[in-house]
């Protein structure tokens, strides 16, 4: 079976600096992955070229075996499930929710003259059900809250029943208990076998779902360490990713990072 992401050698050029420094990644059909590293590590940068939405500098991408720069990228959008600060203020702040996740049907932002149909409302409000906002359809995406926001997004993103599904940084902003509730979801997501595959992007070890299988880090555009989340999460590998000295716990299915102090017990 062939790999849903298959990048290798991927470099990503900008202003004369790296963004991405030949990257390698292959992900596979029921992987659910993580991608972490530090602030201008090209987290970001690769979900864009995992989502279609940006072209190598140089060396090879190919998502859902499609190869970036000899496929029509439009046809390939719709199949993979996108939610990220940046598509967000693109969505219109006047816009009805049931609209908001309607729209990805064309992987557009905004309603403009598509055409929808019975099958697509019905859809946008089973996908708001199943996140728990169903009760906001008829709201306008600019009256709610950030953790109703990364809600509906999170729909949105499941709307064309997409194959792989990325997630730019869900949890950013939201406090203590709407991070919890949206672990919590993306968590049942994961263990679903019949999900798409998962792409989930952050700063924090403490944001990983339960289910979540592979773990990818990133460090200056360059990979420190990709493989099964276990062998991947550790005290040297988050050392080298972040520059400081960490340590890493893995109790009742989360994960957990600490600054290590020196002299302290292991």
């Amino acid at each position: 079976m062939a790999d849903v992401l298959d990048l290798d050698g991927v470099t990503v050029m900008r202003g004369g600096s790296a963004l991405l420094d030949k990257v390698s990644w292959q992900v596979s059909e029921g992987d659910r992955w993580v991608v972490l590293g530090a602030n201008g590590a090209g987290k970001t940068t690769l979900l864009q070229v995992a989502a279609a939405r940006l072209h190598p500098t140089s060396g090879r991408a190919t998502v859902l075996g499609e190869t970036l720069g000899s496929t029509d990228v439009f046809d390939l959008r719709p199949r993979i499930g996108l939610a990220s600060a940046a598509l967000a203020d693109r969505l219109p702040t006047d816009e009805r929710v049931r609209d908001v996740v309607m729209t990805a049907a064309y992987a557009v932002a905004g309603r403009w003259n598509e055409q929808y149909d019975p099958l697509d409302t019905g859809r946008s409000d089973d996908l708001l059900a199943a996140f728990g906002v169903d009760h906001l359809a008829d709201r306008t995406f600019g009256t709610l809250s950030e953790g109703e926001r990364k809600r509906v997004q999170l729909a949105r993103s499941m709307m064309t029943d997409p194959e792989l599904v990325l997630l730019d940084e869900p949890a950013a902003g939201l406090d203590l208990g709407s991070r919890e509730m949206l672990v919590r979801d993306l968590a049942e997501l994961a263990m679903d076998p019949l999900s798409p595959v998962l792409v989930l992007v952050t700063h924090h070890v403490e944001e990983i779902p339960p289910g979540f299988t592979h773990a990818l880090l990133l460090r200056e555009g360059r990979v420190v360490a990709s493989g099964p989340i276990a062998n991947v999460l550790t005290d040297v590998n988050l050392t080298e990713t972040f520059s400081v000295p960490l340590k890493v716990q893995h109790a009742a299915q989360r994960w957990y990072a600490m600054l290590r102090l020196e002299g302290a017990s292991t």
